[in-house]
């Protein structure tokens, strides 16, 4: 305990001494604690209300104890890309505290108690943004509420925080000269990886035997075998993502001959399965997102159908604001990825600034090292992208073509353009770590390599 709290004094004082590049980090991690504290606090709100309410808003899908425990589930689903652009500021967060890091193993800090005091600094941010949150959206929620839930909530997001930062920092060494390296392994995802792909696959034949229509509602077109569909298509855009990158990176390193190319390839040959880890969250998202696109397409034309001839039992507004909201709430989880990468890319530049200034002295222009940048994010993520779409889009077809024996099914190539808007979306959000580039390429960087 009393090794923990040194650790915890390190890290406030060290956090006091952040100079002012690393004060947008701390920024950052603040505002995604306050944003997962905000999601806890409208959590623990919906589901201290018992009973029949009558909301003023939402066109009744507050009002039942069922819609609110659905509305729940998907805002606490928001949490994972929360955690994930938390995990990404963590990790950029290390490379700027580097010479920091490696005062304390000089001073006899073990490579633990230095992750471990990194990660503390990030709980403290999430700390600061968790009681700006708290303080902010408890005076708005309109109804009583359990204030042991807010409590909870108010500890378990720095908690959290602490936590993804310690396992985003976990092959972070810094060495005592001021190096931080970054232990990678590099035989792929692992066995985890393989295990739960194969029980997906298990899963997915178990639903494909599931007969498709009877009463009750079959497992094959519950909520359950979607989200085991959504998953099992990541996991095989994620390992297609490292996969292709590896591929990608020694075919065209031994083949081309344009420069933005060849630094590019060498780049993903050298650790494929960076951007695998960093397109996790994104691909769900992908898949998800395709998924619904199409699944909305075919329940909107169903519900327009029923409204028409009168077969709808409830006004049109409660099924719409429902739809609405998760398309809401997906926008936001993609806001998030997309935040994540950007920073996961300027996190990438920051620890090959030397490398990336050796580079610039010795006469490669500005504009192809810029190329390198966009083509180690737009090249490893197009095969994984198209994957993740087309596993939404399968998705979304498979429940038109479920539902087709009682109404009128419209083509879903909603979730056709889902990834597209997807891909331009992330080679946008990588190119805002651009004037990042010109920064690491000036030639002071060079007196630290």
């Amino acid at each position: 305990m009393s090794a923990l709290l040194t650790d915890l004094r390190l890290a406030w004082l060290l956090t006091q001494g952040s100079d002012r590049r690393e004060w947008w980090r701390v920024g950052l991690m603040a505002a995604g604690a306050a944003l997962a504290t905000g999601i806890g606090l409208a959590v623990v709100a919906l589901l201290s209300l018992d009973g029949f309410y009558s909301v003023s808003f939402g066109s009744g899908l507050f009002n039942s104890p069922s819609d609110r425990r659905n509305v729940s589930l998907a805002l606490g689903l928001l949490l994972i890309p929360v955690l994930g652009f938390l995990g990404q500021c963590a990790r950029i967060g290390a490379v700027h505290r580097d010479r920091r890091l490696a005062a304390l193993r000089l001073a006899g800090a073990g490579p633990w108690q230095v992750r471990r005091i990194a990660a503390l600094e990030s709980g403290l941010a999430c700390l600061a943004g968790a009681v700006v949150a708290t303080a902010a959206v408890v005076p708005l929620l309109p109804y009583a509420t359990h204030w042991a839930g807010v409590v909870v909530v108010a500890v378990s997001v720095p908690v959290l925080g602490a936590v993804v930062s310690a396992v985003a920092l976990r092959r972070v060494v810094a060495d005592p000269l001021g190096r931080v390296r970054r232990m990678r392994p590099m035989r792929g995802p692992g066995r985890l990886f393989g295990t739960a792909t194969r029980l997906l696959a298990v899963t997915v034949v178990v639903i494909a035997l599931t007969p498709v229509f009877g009463n009750p509602v079959p497992f094959g077109l519950g909520p359950v075998a979607v989200l085991v569909l959504a998953v099992l298509f990541s996991l095989i855009a994620i390992w297609l993502s490292g996969a292709s990158s590896r591929q990608l990176g020694e075919g065209f390193a031994a083949g081309t001959s344009r420069p933005a190319l060849l630094i590019a390839a060498e780049r993903m040959r050298e650790d494929p399965w960076s951007t695998a880890r960093t397109h996790a969250a994104l691909l769900l998202v992908t898949v998800v997102g395709s998924g619904f696109a199409g699944v909305r397409q075919i329940l909107l034309a169903d519900l327009d159908h029923r409204h028409r001839t009168g077969r709808l039992a409830t006004p049109m507004a409660y099924y719409t604001t429902g739809i609405d909201l998760t398309a809401a709430a997906l926008l936001v989880a993609l806001a998030l990825v997309l935040t994540a990468l950007a920073v996961g890319t300027a996190e990438s530049l920051a620890t090959r600034r030397r490398g990336l200034a050796a580079q610039a002295a010795a006469g490669v222009p500005h504009a192809v090292l810029a190329r390198a940048l966009l083509l180690e994010t737009a090249l490893p993520l197009f095969p994984a992208i198209a994957v993740a779409g087309l596993g939404g889009a399968a998705i979304s077809f498979w429940y038109g073509a479920a539902v087709s024996g009682h109404t009128d099914v419209p083509v879903p190539y909603a979730a056709l353009l889902v990834p597209v808007g997807v891909y331009a979306a992330c080679v946008l959000a990588a190119a805002t770590s651009l004037p990042l580039l010109r920064r690491s390429v000036r030639p002071g960087e060079l007196r630290y390599a």
